[in-house]
């Protein structure tokens, strides 16, 4: 018989054996499997391509899944850190389908209403994020009247903001209705819907856009902080309370989680914070396009608005950032449209029409991206310029015209730097400019201050960006 010490001992050691036994089954059971928010109902799925969908379980458990689009299973192992991801085949856009995910420990999860089409990915300031119960705005509230529309589905990314590289994010996909267009960026709707209606395929929007945030919260802190210019822009604004100032935080709980979604494109409206350094707007805004197709492992389109016209920025530092989203356009594969005729009024710097916001961005996409002929999607652009005796000659890549009499918001200097009002006609694609008081010209400039608007427009009537022709520091 054993005695009470050995009683004890022999008690411990079968508490010792049943925990680790415990430990055992519990490390070996399988595990639920979980899914990150972009993977679920009511998601749109980018058609006639491979799109990855992942997950977590557990360790070493066989995920298995099967789209109802061709009953075709295929599996994956879950690795030795609980993750797993697979590329599955779509079809050309259609729906409604479903997708079962199955574990080998007995879990079944099977996703419904979802749809295969085209699918965008939408981000910037609070222009993008603009919906009707962010801003008000009043066309959105009539359209939300009969918003239902299963073909367009919204997918909105919480805002917020992480050290380092995150695989999910807070979101929910959800079909446009008259509750959900309330809530989503007013310009991806509309830019949503044109696409919806010349395509007849359906579009999911995703959402991620901050209002406030400058540029460099959406590239990775490591590029930001290893380059003294992109350093010194970040460090130019004043942190304040309601929108994150620190490069990379944006881009690691907003867009690397997304990035493991196949998508078609990007459309951004962002740069009225970058107007306290604008000289660096040019080189962030391609690094931040060059970085995402990186992580997308794929040279996306890449569509964008120029800031509105806007009365209370620093003397002309809004003109400049115009200047640097033109000088973008030289990166392949994107694309800008001009707003200022969509302004009415200049102390507002969230214009109410986002309506052809939208359409003109989805014009680009239609011209560029699905090859859809006879839109007008240009807004003319300067290319460069010659000086003929008293005359300047700006040449532009559209045909241009004069809505007026006169040119408004056009001025010519001499080697002086004096600007003063100028004359001009349109001849085709070029702009003949002269003034009274430059008899030698050396620069014109048309629209080039924060406020401006002007009246040059191509035939197709789309506004012509604001330029100058000089490089010179003021």
């Amino acid at each position: 018989m054993a005695t009470q010490k050995e009683y004890i001992f022999m008690n411990k050691i079968k508490k010792m054996l049943w925990g680790i036994c415990l430990l055992f089954v519990a490390t070996n059971a399988n595990a639920d499997i979980c899914l990150p928010s972009l993977i679920g109902d009511n998601m749109v799925l980018q058609q006639n391509t491979k799109v990855k969908i992942w997950g977590w379980s557990g360790p070493a458990e066989v995920i298995a899944i099967t789209p109802s689009w061709n009953n075709t299973t295929d599996t994956v192992t879950a690795d030795r850190n609980a993750k797993w991801a697979l590329y599955i085949s779509t079809p050309k856009a259609g729906g409604p389908y479903t997708i079962t995910i199955s574990g080998s420990g007995g879990q079944k999860l099977v996703l419904q209403n979802i749809m295969v089409g085209e699918v965008w990915f939408c981000s910037g300031q609070s222009n993008m994020e603009a919906s009707y119960n962010y801003l008000g705005i009043k066309e959105v509230g009539k359209d939300a009247l009969v918003g239902y529309n299963p073909n367009i589905r919204f997918c909105s990314v919480r805002k917020t903001t992480a050290n380092y590289p995150q695989d999910n994010c807070m979101a929910k996909w959800e079909v446009c209705d008259s509750t959900s267009i309330r809530e989503i960026s007013a310009v991806a709707y509309y830019f949503a819907r044109k696409l919806n209606m010349d395509l007849n395929v359906p579009i999911g929007i995703i959402q991620s856009a901050w209002g406030g945030t400058a540029i460099e919260p959406w590239i990775s802190a490591d590029i930001i902080n290893s380059n003294p210019v992109y350093k010194k822009s970040s460090e130019m604004r004043k942190p304040l309370p309601w929108w994150p100032n620190e490069p990379g935080s944006a881009y690691n709980a907003m867009v690397a989680p997304v990035t493991h979604y196949t998508i078609a494109g990007a459309i951004w409206y962002q740069g009225e914070s970058n107007t306290a350094f604008p000289s660096a707007y040019r080189s962030l805004l391609s690094t931040m396009i060059t970085e995402w197709r990186k992580d997308w492992h794929t040279e996306f389109p890449f569509y964008y608005v120029q800031i509105a016209p806007f009365k209370n920025y620093a003397k002309d530092s809004a003109a400049f950032v115009r200047e640097a989203q033109v000088q973008c356009l030289t990166n392949k594969k994107v694309g800008m449209v001009v707003i200022s005729d969509l302004v009415d009024n200049v102390t507002d710097i969230h214009p109410q029409n986002k309506h052809d916001v939208g359409y003109r961005l989805a014009n680009l996409a239609l011209f560029k991206t699905y090859n859809q002929p006879n839109i007008a999607w240009r807004c003319p652009t300067y290319q460069k310029m010659e000086i003929n005796q008293n005359k300047l000659i700006a040449y532009f890549d559209a045909d241009i015209k004069i809505a007026g009499k006169k040119v408004s918001e056009l001025f010519i200097a001499g080697d002086d730097k004096v600007f003063y009002p100028a004359d001009a006609t349109t001849e085709g694609n070029k702009l003949i400019v002269s003034g009274k008081q430059v008899k030698s010209p050396a620069s014109v400039r048309y629209s080039f201050s924060n406020e401006a608007i002007g009246n040059l427009f191509s035939t197709e009537k789309l506004p012509v960006s604001p330029f100058r022709t000089d490089n010179w520091s003021k």
